[in-house]
């Protein structure tokens, strides 16, 4: 019979083996270095990977800002990310099986039959269980095709959608939510069965700051827009679940921290202690299997 202790020594192996982790895409400004990741045993305190994983080639500017990633069924991470600020009229696309080895990089040019669009921001990728489907929804600008406050024409935006199974072909773009201000940096969370929260940041002036809103499908429609749940000058919510909580992470750019709030019902929010590396810019933030990790540490 083997020893009391190597037993234990084995199942404490299996079981940091199987154990899951949480990655969190990331860009440093002025994002023309490239995808970078951030992980964290328990989705409080997060470390930086400290090298880039895959550098932007597609776009007028050539950047990678917004990197936001699913991983689909068959195991395939699916980035999406803004690739330009201004005259892009669709967004960078590669994929990897094991964020080390990545496809060819390519445009997705969505916006194009808008000729008037001034560009295409954060680009947000969520599996729809229910549909089998990718949803990528963005924010764009189109002056003069909706009503304004006291921003410029070229700041007033809306949301827009499409959908793919395969990233290969894509449904015609529709207009994902109106919500009668200029909105960007939208996220779609899935709570359970026709049950569904969208993050975002109303971005009107003064309130820049994250609201939420609720839908009975991923591609909505989302109504009951709420109360603002940040200070003014917070931007790029990122949200994943910890146990019985829901942690929305966000940029507040003006005091140049990185914080984060708890909620389990969407609509009390209390602010979390976490620790986010310096320098770290807005992503999306997924739960892997461990080995997924130990590939890419040194």
């Amino acid at each position: 019979m083997k020893p009391i202790a190597w037993i234990i020594g084995l199942w404490m192996c299996l079981s940091s083996c199987t154990r899951d982790t949480f990655l969190f895409t990331s860009f440093h400004e002025p994002a023309n270095e490239g995808l970078r990741l951030l992980y964290s045993p328990n989705g409080y305190q997060w470390k930086d990977l400290d090298k880039v994983l895959l550098k932007p080639e597609v776009g007028t500017q050539k950047v990678m800002r917004d990197p936001s990633m699913v991983r689909g069924k068959d195991g395939t991470f699916h980035l999406v990310w803004t690739c330009s600020w201004k005259g892009d009229k669709g967004f960078g696309y590669a994929n990897s099986k094991d964020l080390i080895h990545w496809s060819e990089q390519r445009f997705i040019p969505v916006m194009e039959h808008e000729a008037a669009t001034v560009n295409v921001w954060a680009p947000e990728v969520f599996l729809d269980e229910e549909t089998g489907q990718f949803v990528i929804i963005w924010a764009s600008t189109i002056p003069h095709r909706f009503t304004r406050g006291v921003e410029d024409e070229d700041n007033n935006h809306r949301m827009y959608y499409t959908t793919t199974y395969d990233f290969k072909t894509f449904a015609p773009t529709q207009l994902f939510l109106d919500p009668a201000f200029s909105v960007i940096d939208a996220v779609i969370v899935k709570r359970k069965k026709e049950d569904y929260v969208l993050v975002l940041k109303d971005n009107t002036r003064p309130n820049r700051n994250l609201k939420v809103a609720f839908g009975k499908r991923a591609t909505g429609p989302y109504t009951n827009v709420s109360e603002p749940f940040t200070d003014p000058f917070t931007e790029g919510p990122s949200v994943v679940k910890v146990k019985d909580k829901w942690l929305i992470y966000f940029d507040s750019y003006r005091t140049k921290t990185y914080e984060a709030v708890e909620t389990k019902d969407f609509k009390s929010f209390r602010k979390a202690k976490v620790s986010v590396p310096e320098g770290h810019k807005h992503g999306t933030i997924l739960k892997v299997d461990r080995n997924i990790l130990k590939g890419l540490l040194p």
